[in-house]
């Protein structure tokens, strides 16, 4: 898909975010806008997806013969369900019940609601490599060609989980996994270096046998370049720091960490809509 047409869905996911949760006072707008080139690279570029004859994908838990996307942070639930509704996993219109009772749409994504394209219940921090750990290493062991992609938060680096599965999946020559960390420097009490640093992201993974690479998240052209290149090694995991700005697109958003769970309220949302203007093609739900 070229550039521009991307640009142009990730401006409709924006809306969807900021309308989503201004709608309920509720939800993680800062990093789900941070995010929303990456994941509409993965999902309308990138990754190999089953579709029927319309085109339409095809979910099923299994994953078997095409590539999987593992959300981690899953407080980000509001830019994951947009794409997977602009993807035609369910209905745009449904993106309306995020965060109400009785939706699929919970804050953080469970695969009790049986909610196409979830596959994993991300609620608690740190878990999502171990389970793409589990997923690369069925697919190579079962002769899947296929590639396994897991988005994880920077300030989800300060689990200990995080760090036994780093250490596993170089060691079994995953090089079937791509792991990228939303690197915003920013977390919910304020800048990582302050509640707990991270120290050096790049050294520690290589430490454990990674192949390191770094792109600008925010520059669709550059994000899909750096994630289709992360596919050439068979043996080598390669772990990715995704730079964005936490909020990115609304300018009252960027450059702090408050928006990291805070709604806009009826004026802040129009004045991000402003901001993003809609193209032919592309409409709200």
């Amino acid at each position: 898909m070229e550039i521009e047409q991307l640009e142009h869905i990730a401006t409709a996911v924006r809306r969807d975010i900021v309308r989503m949760v201004a709608a309920v006072n509720s939800g993680h707008p800062g990093g789900s806008l941070g995010c929303t080139d990456f994941m509409v690279a993965l999902y309308f570029d990138v990754m190999k997806l089953k579709k029927d004859a319309d085109g339409k994908p095809i979910f099923d838990m299994d994953a078997r013969d095409e590539d999987v996307f593992f959300l981690s942070n899953g407080h980000i639930s509001p830019v994951f369900y947009s794409v997977l509704a602009r993807s035609g996993y369910f209905p745009l219109e449904e993106l309306s019940t995020f965060r109400k009772l009785d939706s699929r749409l919970q804050g953080h994504p469970t695969t009790a609601e049986h909610l196409p394209g979830v596959r994993i219940a991300s609620g608690s921090l740190g878990q999502g490599l171990s389970v793409a750990a589990g997923a690369a290493y069925s697919k190579k062991l079962n002769g899947d060609t296929n590639h396994v992609y897991v988005l994880m938060g920077d300030g989800e680096q300060q689990e200990g989980q995080i760090w036994e599965a780093a250490q596993f999946i170089p060691n079994k020559k995953l090089g079937n996994l791509t792991a990228v960390i939303d690197y915003n420097h920013a977390q919910i009490d304020g800048s990582t270096d302050n509640v707990n640093s991270n120290r050096d992201l790049a050294a520690k993974y290589k430490a454990f046998g990674w192949h390191v690479d770094e792109m600008k998240g925010n520059d669709m052209a550059d994000v899909v370049a750096t994630l289709k290149k992360a596919q050439e090694n068979p043996d080598v995991p390669t772990l990715i720091l995704m730079h964005t700005e936490m909020g990115y697109g609304v300018d009252y958003m960027m450059g702090s960490h408050k928006w990291h769970g805070i709604a806009p309220n009826a004026e802040q949302l129009q004045q991000a809509l402003n901001q993003l203007p809609l193209t032919v093609g592309y409409s709200d739900y």
